[in-house]
């Protein structure tokens, strides 16, 4: 699956990140707990969250992901999209709440890609 597709699949509105749109995406991770994030996720492409500050932004680079949706018609600031276009990241919002969006992605075939312990 591409970005493009995630987008289109949350009827999502790029916010930037025009260029990262045909990267290929094989996993994706919903969460508004960072640390969560950190200590549970691997190989992650996509992160969607709740969460409307930087660490989101920060937390997905440090994870090597190339994706962040924001749910709920979240929209980031302009610091914000800065920080994720330093990053190589791309910024999306949809309308969807959370549990949608992961069932949505999920449905298409994005998996959760969790690592256990």
């Amino acid at each position: 699956m591409q970005i493009r597709d995630v987008r289109d699949i949350l009827d999502a509105e790029l916010l930037s990140g025009k260029e990262l749109l045909d990267v290929e995406v094989r996993a994706a991770c919903g969460s508004d707990m960072m640390s969560d994030v950190l200590a549970y996720v691997k190989d992650q492409a996509v992160l969607l969250t709740g969460l409307l500050n930087q660490q989101a932004i920060r937390t997905a680079a440090m994870m090597d992901m190339v994706c962040v949706v924001f749910v709920r018609d979240k929209r980031p600031s302009e610091e914000i999209l800065a920080i994720a276009k330093e990053n190589g990241i791309a910024v999306m919002t949809t309308t969807h709440r959370m549990f949608t969006s992961c069932g949505l992605l999920y449905e298409a075939g994005l998996n959760g890609g969790m690592r256990t312990k």
